[in-house]
């Protein structure tokens, strides 16, 4: 599963980067991008003969692990067939692909308009909120991250919308629940509930009803911490949205095909949107693919009126082929099942127990294969091992205790104060234990920076 070292391959490969890729969110000379050989399953190794077991599912998507033979025969028989077609065409590969998708959604979302990616996917749907409700202001969430072109990074809830918000986008932010660190002051599940209900209405209210097309919101925020919604959150907000004629767009990009052990996230609580989106572990990220999956009442919108909006690369027949392939391993494999059982067998009970032996860590929240260790200095207190946005040596807890996961063979997702179990949904439980193991040595690294140290 790796391949022999060849030191002076990956000095040329790591040279060229360096020379002339521009890499996404960084200050470029302050990175060290590790040169990658190779990945296989839920592996992956540099060019110095070190493996990793990848908790972060690439920035997860592979939720079908790296190298799946069945997805990549996929690819390859479709480059073969038909490798690229314009998109007003009807193309086999992407009527199959919208077709899997469609049987899977929730209620009627039986319209799907692909894109390149989960952020193309944000700013569809909300354009199509837009002309669906002939009203242009949009709500969403703090803690949240809906992508990084125009619209999609004015939703966005975290620090990367800092430097590109004009704050003239007509986008409005709002607390969603989170019980760790509630803004409502609440002391159980059913007062945050209740209260953030509240504080939605209460914004609704006074940005006047009439004047908004859309709520954006994660079913399951990703990258601002996997806060897994309280019991008829989403409901609630379901309700809202009927009751003042709003658009109900769910993003699943993160959360979607298995990632929360069911197909969508949404399926957790029950709840249908008028619009999701999607992308990543559509087709696990081999070739990039997103789109919008779309309900009848919108749809209809758009019978007899032009949809104002296209890409050239829309339903990409080797992105659909990957897509076909992936839902039928998934299918095949019963992935969603495991993504399931693993969460409830092993995930859940094997981060409780880091945690009660961890004065590091705070909280641990998750379902399914989506997990997320909020890492504090003190547990009374609950502040977090590092302050929200941290740079530089404010960052140095975080930064060793990044280290050490990967000194011991773990590659870490980290964000702000957290460390998220994201492995792929293929993972098996032996591996899931290596990993669960390596970050528990790591876990005693960050414990040196917390006040019982």
């Amino acid at each position: 599963m790796t391949a022999q070292p060849n030191p002076r391959a990956g000095a040329a490969v790591k040279a060229a980067d360096r020379a002339h890729v521009f890499h996404s969110w960084s200050a470029q000379e302050l990175i060290d991008p590790l040169a990658v050989a190779g990945a296989e399953g839920s592996y992956f190794w540099d060019y110095e003969g070190r493996r990793y077991l990848d908790f972060t599912s690439g920035l997860v998507f592979t939720n079908l692990g790296y190298q799946h033979p069945k997805v990549v025969a996929a690819i390859q028989e479709q480059a073969a067939t038909l490798t690229t077609f314009a998109p007003a065409f009807a193309v086999e590969a992407r009527s199959e692909a919208a077709r899997l998708i469609a049987e899977r959604t929730p209620g009627d979302l039986d319209k799907i308009f692909f894109t390149n990616g989960g952020t193309e996917a944000v700013e569809h749907a909300v354009r199509m909120a837009r002309v669906h409700t002939g009203r242009q202001k949009v709500l969403s969430a703090y803690r949240s991250y809906h992508g990084a072109t125009a619209a999609s990074i004015h939703l966005t809830g975290d620090p990367r919308r800092w430097a590109n918000d004009t704050g003239a986008a007509g986008v409005v932010h709002f607390w969603a629940p989170f019980l760790y660190r509630s803004p409502f002051h609440a002391e159980n599940e059913r007062q945050e509930c209740e209260r953030a209900l509240q504080h939605l209405e209460d914004t609704l209210v006074f940005e006047g009803p009439a004047t908004i097309a859309a709520i954006v919101l994660e079913s399951v925020p990703g990258t601002a911490g996997i806060m897994v919604p309280p019991p008829g959150y989403l409901a609630g907000v379901r309700a809202l949205c009927d009751r003042y004629g709003i658009v109900l767009v769910l993003d699943e990009v993160m959360a979607g095909f298995g990632r929360t052990g069911r197909w969508f996230a949404a399926d957790l609580f029950g709840v249908t949107p008028d619009l999701m989106t999607f992308a990543k572990g559509v087709n696990s990220g081999y070739v990039p693919l997103g789109g919008v999956a779309i309900s009848g009442a919108i749809a209809e919108t758009f019978a007899r009126r032009p949809y104002p909006g296209g890409l050239t690369y829309s339903g990409h027949p080797l992105a659909c082929a990957a897509a076909v392939a992936t839902i039928h391993v998934m299918e095949e494999e019963g992935v969603v099942e495991h993504a399931a059982r693993l969460g409830e067998e092993v995930f859940g009970p094997g981060l409780r127990e880091l945690a009660e032996r961890h004065p590091s860590v705070g909280e641990v929240r998750g379902t399914g294969v989506f997990w997320a260790l909020e890492l504090v200095r003190d547990r009374e207190t609950r502040e977090p091992l590092v302050p929200y946005n941290a740079t530089g040596e404010d960052n140095a807890p975080m930064a060793a205790f990044a280290a050490a996961a990967k000194e011991r063979g773990l590659w870490p997702f980290v964000n702000m104060n957290r460390t998220h179990v994201v492995p792929p949904c293929t993972i098996t439980e032996a591996e899931a234990k290596e990993g669960l193991a390596a970050l528990d040595e790591a876990l005693s690294v960050a414990d040196r920076h917390t006040t019982a140290a």
